[in-house]
């Protein structure tokens, strides 16, 4: 058992598959072409093929990568979700002047409403942008 162990975690190994593991993905996909040339004629196959499979973890992401990347996108959305309550304030604004223009000029009513829905309409639609950068933002990211 002792020698099985030995023969496993010799320590050219785990000093090769820790270099691997730490070294960045551009480093070991360079390196890797010019290693497997000198190591074929060094050292035996099963080395090889363990510290090929190191080198392919270097392709996968770590946790805390995609944990700070699932943090960007949910400080992005919700700076983007900001202007939908700028929307709000905006439908407040003009449904306001709308009561006071009114409240001013009761004959006008029909014209100035006319101008509050076009007013609604595009806070509105600013507000839908946000809305719709913020999903993007979560989803298609």
């Amino acid at each position: 058992m002792y020698a099985c162990a030995k023969f496993v975690s010799t320590p050219s190994l785990v000093r090769a598959g820790s270099r691997a593991l730490y070294r960045p993905l551009s480093a070991a996909v360079v390196s890797d072409a010019r290693k497997s040339e000198t190591a074929s004629l060094l050292a035996p196959q099963s080395i090889i093929a363990s510290q090929q499979q190191l080198a392919v973890r270097g392709f996968q992401t770590s946790a805390v990568s995609r944990d700070i990347d699932t943090a960007a996108k949910f400080i992005g959305a919700g700076a983007a979700t900001v202007g939908v309550a700028g929307s709000g304030a905006g439908i407040g604004t003009v449904f306001g002047s709308l009561i006071i223009g009114y409240a001013r000029n009761p004959s006008l009513k029909q014209q100035l409403f006319s101008y509050a829905i076009l007013g609604f309409a595009l806070s509105e639609a600013m507000g839908l942008f946000c809305l719709m950068v913020a999903f993007l933002i979560l989803f298609a990211m």
